[in-house]
């Protein structure tokens, strides 16, 4: 019997039984097996916060055909992903396939690479229980938060709301940033830079600082200050008082973390935190390169990790390449070695290529455009991390012209160590972008082409963008590397934050919401209190905490919040602002209003329910149905007045023009082209009940054909009678009385024979 390796993605399948070989046979979950239930909390509270795991939905064909092999295996290899999911994940699995723990073997791949796949084969362990219990811990925290406040906003604010642990957090911060931004009151300031020049005829611009005798610093405020301080300047000497001429080293930045990486691929791909974290996901699984490089290879080590430690052979290996490359002294003497946050769970290395000598350039046309993107943005920050510093010739020079201090400072890049290859991205510029210097003496005269006061004002803070707001949520603790990406993209996909451009703003709805969290459950939104929180689970995972310990201290303080803000707040307390359009109702003459559905936001009529008027909007909030009402070519049966074409949950049907005073419609039929075999007429497409397709003689009720097979133009060759597409098959079927004619169908071939009949 071969071993059985049960891993989480389909699409490593290949990489990994290409390195085991034909003893080994591996197989895909998909991901979780087993989940709490969605339609109740799942969690026994009262019985020590016990969980009710059910297998998922559409998986149990899945599930016994793992059970199967399992059985039928020499022993187990769980190779879910290397972390605390991962490992949930096993344990499910080995529970759900009911694998005996003499048969399970846990194991795992920091990268897909044909030598850490055996590596991780050779070295099994058991389930790591305490990994399991803080995953646990934390799925039924957010369980609890999530089932107990949604339904709570739901009656008290608006339908369709959510609220979860770190995603109100979350939201609270864009929130918080945006009242920051509306409380600022810009402050005046002037700046007096004057252009000088060299003997020799060399320019630059120095900057205004203070007085010269005190050689204090002094801000200017007002224009009578500025003006004043240039005329002084009129015919004044400029000299060179004082230089100064040193030199700084610049070091590289580390090899990436979770955070650091959608942090820079948002400044230098413009990619959202889900699509970064889906491309680094298909380099971690593997892509094939062809027979040139090995066929299919993972580029890439673990993506989710917040470590800085990376391992010894993978150093060497950059150190060996950036000497070949760049010469001995883009070396330094000692591998440079970064160290992790003090919270870092460390389990991994930091995010770096699985073998190096896959340079992008050579593998480029093997990869998608996002996927080279992305990829060599790792390749190169993990390779300049191991280069030599910059350095830079530094020179600050003080100038007296009269009674005021002039500074002007310049660098020189002297040598680019690591910026030969790589530079970081940053939310702000850095002193090296300073302008370069002319040569200047001591003592030295300059000429002042200009002397130009200009008038500024403060800004406020900056809105955050997914890279400064990952960045503050790591700063905080608020979150963990595998949920970081999800929080951003959920807080936006709940209608709390809205994109402009690359900014995060709140919206309205977001904004109420945010306030009643802070007024009514100050913990669930408080950042120190959410960051204990992941410390907690943390200590948990370090088998120093139970998981009893942490819920049960954390639920008596927010059940008693949940029963005080359910008896203080009433929905008539809360005013949800209504965003309104410029689309007029065609029925009722009211300007229709934005509201969000399950397939997201949809213009309706503000009369709702005397008017069930809606309209789809498009990107740019316009309607997307905003061209003229087609007229239909018969009038109101009830009161004779124009129908019009409009579109409704099941397809497109007419509706009297004095709706809602007149509420008669008609479903608008499709053809399917093919002769009722009992009168002749045409047979049409209609829908019954539950959205069900069926097909009926459009002389109906004078004609009772009907039937829930599609007929086609097709004729049997047995009896000429109509032949019927059987429904949810794929074969054609005679139904003459007496006839059992069938025959097999493409079914590609019948959906496109369905598409161009209508």
């Amino acid at each position: 019997m071969a071993n059985l390796v049960i891993i989480e993605s389909p699409g490593k399948i290949s990489t990994i039984k290409a390195a085991l070989g034909s003893n080994y046979k591996v197989v895909a979950s998909v991901g979780h097996v087993r989940d709490l239930p969605k339609s109740s909390l799942g969690i026994d509270i009262e019985n020590n916060f016990e969980p009710h795991y059910i297998n998922i939905r559409g998986k149990g064909d899945l599930i016994r055909e793992l059970k199967k092999e399992a059985k039928n295996a020499n022993y187990v290899y769980l190779a879910t992903d290397p972390d605390r999911e991962g490992e949930a994940i096993a344990w499910h699995l080995a529970s759900a396939l009911g694998i005996p723990p003499e048969k399970t073997r846990r194991v795992t791949f920091n990268e897909i690479t044909k030598n850490a796949i055996k590596t991780g084969i050779k070295n099994p362990r058991s389930i790591d229980i305490d990994l399991v219990n803080s995953q646990q811990a934390r799925r039924i925290l957010d369980r609890i938060v999530g089932y107990k406040l949604s339904p709570f906003l739901w009656k008290k604010v608006k339908s369709g709301l959510s609220a979860g642990r770190c995603q109100s957090v979350a939201a609270r911060i864009v929130v918080e940033r945006e009242n920051e931004i509306r409380a600022f009151i810009p402050k005046e300031y002037w700046t007096i830079d004057a252009e000088l020049m060299t003997p020799e005829g060399k320019s630059f611009t120095a900057h205004f600082y203070g007085d010269a005798k005190t050689k204090a610093k002094r801000e200017i405020v007002t224009e009578a200050e500025a003006l004043k301080i240039r005329d002084a300047l009129k015919g004044a000497d400029f000299t060179v008082s004082a230089l100064k001429h040193g030199t700084k080293s610049r070091a590289p930045a580390a090899p990436f973390t979770t955070s650091t990486m959608q942090q820079e691929a948002s400044r230098k791909l413009n990619f959202q935190s889900q699509r970064t974290m889906r491309v680094a996901q298909e380099l971690y699984e593997g892509i094939n390169l062809g027979s040139e490089f090995g066929g299919v290879q993972g580029l890439i080590t673990y993506m989710r990790t917040d470590s800085l430690r990376v391992s010894a052979e993978a150093q060497e290996a950059a150190r060996a390449y950036i000497a070949e490359k760049y010469g001995e002294k883009y070396r330094p003497a000692t591998p440079r070695v970064y160290k992790s946050k003090a919270n870092a769970q460390d389990a991994h290395e930091a995010i770096r290529p699985a073998n190096l000598s896959l340079i992008p350039s050579a593998i480029r046309k093997q990869l998608s455009n996002d996927q080279y993107k992305l990829y060599k943005l790792i390749w190169e920050r993990f390779v300049a991390s191991q280069m030599e510093n910059a350095e830079f010739a530094t020179v600050n020079a003080g100038i007296t012209a009269g009674e005021y201090l002039y500074h002007a400072s310049g660098n020189t890049l002297v040598f680019p160590g690591f910026l030969a290859l790589y530079e970081e991205s940053t939310d702000e510029p850095t002193e090296e972008s300073a302008t370069t210097l002319p040569p200047l003496t001591e003592g030295e005269k300059l000429t002042a082409v200009s002397v130009s006061p200009l008038q500024h004002f403060t800004e406020p803070p900056a809105r955050y963008t997914e890279a400064s707001l990952v960045k503050f949520l790591e700063d905080k603790g608020i979150g963990r590397p595998s949920t970081f990406a999800p929080i951003v993209s959920l807080i936006i996909a709940r209608g709390y934050v809205a994109r402009e451009g690359k900014s995060l703003v709140p919206t309205p709805i977001g904004e109420i919401t945010t306030k009643l969290m802070i007024d009514h459950f100050p913990d669930i939104v408080d950042y120190k209190f959410t960051a204990t929180m992941e410390d907690d689970l943390d200590e948990i995972a370090n088998g120093k905490d139970t998981v009893e310990g942490v819920l049960s201290s954390f639920y008596k303080g927010f059940a008693k919040e949940l029963s005080a803000a359910e008896e203080a707040i009433s929905k008539d307390d809360i005013e949800v602002p209504v965003e309104e359009t410029d689309i007029v109702c065609e029925f009722c003459g009211a300007k229709m209003i934005v509201k969000n559905g399950r397939f997201g936001k949809f213009a309706a009529c503000p009369n709702y329910p005397t008017c069930k008027n809606t309209k789809p909007l498009g990107k740019d909030g316009a309607a997307e149905n905003s061209k003229p009402a087609e007229i239909a070519p018969f009038k109101c049966e009830t009161c004779g007045s124009d129908m019009v074409l409009r579109s409704g949950r099941y397809g497109d049907f007419y509706a009297c023009v004095k709706y809602p005073t007149c509420k008669f419609t008609k479903q608008k039929v499709k053809s399917t082209g093919v002769a009722c075999p009992k009168c002749g007429a045409d047979i049409v497409t209609k829908w019954g009940k539950n959205r069900t397709v069926f097909y009926s003689c459009s002389k109906y009720p004078e004609c009772d054909f009907s039937s829930w097979d599609l007929p086609t133009k097709e004729k049997c060759p047995d009896c000429g009678g109509i032949l019927y597409a059987k429904k949810g098959k794929n074969y054609l079927f005679c139904r003459g009385e007496g006839c059992s004619y069938r025959r097999d169908i493409d079914p590609d071939t019948l959906k496109a024979s369905a598409e161009s009949e209508d």
